[in-house]
């Protein structure tokens, strides 16, 4: 008997494994703008991360970070569904759900993302460190500005992998005649 539990990853891999706008990822180089795009929506967040605190004091701020986490949202989500399709589900799927050549694929993908996701985050507490020590003894991170930082670290966390997966992903051999 199905349980609710089932049926549901069953319909993600069948929607994963479906040829949705194939043409839109056929190739490594729109697969590449694909995944370009997913970056322009991470780097918003990481702007609006930047907005955010550089305009902490003010209220005038509201509208720019609205701004850009709308403009990001509005890449981000059809660009990471595209991606995980063009991808068959490498990064999105449990493992038994995949063969042993995408077992092995994820696993790389996910180290290699692990690697920038570290250096993202040696980055975000050096510049946190500097803007502390430079502001003084009473400075503490803004509101706003610490939930665009943590929102922008988790999707940045969560869709590395995807990308770096679909970057890598070569194109399908072509069909001998």
């Amino acid at each position: 008997m199905n349980t609710w539990k089932e049926s549901w990853r069953q319909s993600r891999v069948e929607a994963l494994q479906s040829d949705y706008l194939p043409g839109w990822y056929a190739t490594r180089g729109r697969r590449r703008l694909i995944a370009s795009a997913v970056a322009l929506s991470l780097a918003l967040l990481w702007a609006d991360v930047a907005v955010s605190w550089a305009s902490a004091p003010s209220d005038g701020n509201d509208l720019s970070d609205f701004a850009l986490l709308a403009l990001s949202g509005l890449i981000y989500f059809p660009a990471v569904s595209l991606l995980n399709v063009a991808t068959r589900g490498v990064v999105e799927l449990s493992e038994r759900d995949l063969d042993e050549r995408q077992v092995g694929e994820r696993l790389r993908t996910v180290a290699l993302a692990h690697r920038g996701t570290t250096g993202i985050l040696v980055a975000v507490f050096v510049l946190a460190l500097v803007a502390g020590i430079s502001q003084g003894r009473d400075y503490s991170m803004p509101g706003d500005a610490f939930f665009s930082l943590a929102l922008a670290l988790m999707l940045t966390h969560f869709v590395l992998p995807l990308v770096v997966s679909s970057w890598r992903l070569p194109d399908p051999p072509g069909d001998d005649d």
